[in-house]
């Protein structure tokens, strides 16, 4: 069987997961073209998919290429549907990174779009493939901690100035809320571990920490307090806005309380300005408990006792072993590699991935319903599926 030949539109950021496609699996698959619009990120691409590795600035010459079996879409979220819609008019299959769009109409959108094509189409929810992840939802559907009824997630995102801030993710027209940029991943596992989707949001959030009245021009070096700020970027870093600009209006500490369409209760937390990296879930059930910590590769489970009122103390816990990864050194605790080698399954053997685009569509209207709940003070209805 030939190579599975593949593009990526976007070739910084998140297009290292190509890197995958091309030299870890460089039997069966090989990245042969990129376009991005700084010369920068496609002298990159070229470092590693080779001298002749066709880059152009224009996606619509990319789209093209008779030669190309897949698109990989790795650009900034607000171009998502109109990448997506361009690469499934096309016919080639189509690999999207999370969040599917800014908009639960726009996901619907490209639903429809792609039920219309017909054509291979993954989203980029690594953490479906997640060894630790794995493991936790095959226990769960095991009967392990039998029928689920609550869910609970605190994301403390420490370096939340560095990944967030410091760019274009600290503004709505750019990722509308980091309860889709950032929490997409999170309420997508809580949708795969709960076994439903979200029905319900309530949510509330500020910015706490971040944004403030800098400048909006101003970045790190030539800063005349860099010295003393906690959030100052180191001069190689490429994100080098000011943290605490004008211009920032994306919230930095949320809580969000969810109902899935089959009664579990769901909490999720998330802050960007804690000490520390943390993902920590609780998943509970009628008959015992699992928790996990995702960068830990953490994974114990606490049964339910006999009796209650026997409970010892501390309580019973097992370490479950994980699920199997090629290498925490692939990225996201193996995740990355994984994901990788699952949509290369898809497409040569007709594997069904551990995603659909159905999840990436209801992870966004999740976090829209959460966004508009927190933003206007009410108890929001996620939209179900129109197409």
């Amino acid at each position: 069987m030939k190579k599975t030949r593949i593009g990526i539109i976007g070739a910084s950021g998140r297009a290292i997961l190509a890197k995958h496609w091309h030299e870890t699996h460089g039997d069966i698959a090989e990245v042969v073209a990129a376009v991005d619009v700084s010369e920068k990120s496609l002298a990159d691409f070229r470092s590693w998919a080779g001298a002749d590795a066709w880059t152009g600035s224009d996606y619509r010459e990319l789209l093209k290429r008779p030669d190309l079996d897949a698109i990989g879409v790795f650009t900034p979220d607000r171009f998502h549907e109109e990448h997506a819609l361009a690469v499934l008019a096309s016919g080639k299959a189509l690999y999207l990174e999370k969040p599917m769009s800014l908009s639960t109409e726009a996901c619907d959108r490209i639903l429809a779009a792609w039920r219309t094509s017909g054509v291979p189409f993954m989203m980029g929810f690594n953490l479906r493939y997640h060894p630790v992840v794995m493991a936790a939802r095959a226990a769960i559907q095991a009967g392990k901690i039998g029928n689920v009824k609550a869910i609970w997630v605190h994301h403390f995102v420490g370096a939340g100035g560095d990944f967030y801030y410091h760019d274009w993710h600290a503004n709505r027209e750019g990722v509308h809320s980091l309860l889709l940029q950032k929490a997409s991943h999170d309420l997508d596992v809580i949708h795969w571990l709960g076994g439903a989707y979200g029905v319900r949001a309530a949510a509330f959030g500020d910015l706490d920490y971040f944004g403030g009245d800098k400048p909006d021009d101003l970045t790190c070096p030539p800063c005349s307090i860099r010295e003393t700020c906690r959030e100052e970027q180191a001069p190689e870093n490429p994100r080098q806005q000011c943290v605490f600009r004008q211009s920032v209006d994306v919230e930095d500490n949320q809580v969000v309380i969810l109902r899935l369409a089959n009664g579990v209760k769901a909490s999720y937390t998330q802050c960007h300005f804690t000490p520390e990296y943390v993902r920590h879930y609780n998943v509970i059930g009628d008959q015992g408990r699992i928790e996990f910590f995702l960068e830990r590769a953490q994974l114990w489970f606490y049964p339910r006792p006999a009796k209650t009122r026997d409970w010892p103390t501390p309580p019973p816990r097992e370490e479950l072993p994980l699920a199997p990864a090629s290498s925490a050194d692939d990225g996201h605790g193996g995740a990355d590699g994984q994901i990788a080698a699952g949509f290369l399954r898809y497409l040569r053997d007709g594997v069904p991935p551990n995603t659909s685009p159905e999840a990436g569509r209801m992870s966004v209207a999740v976090g829209c319903a959460a966004v508009a709940s927190l933003r206007e003070g009410r108890i929001v209805e996620v939209p179900p599926m129109s197409v």
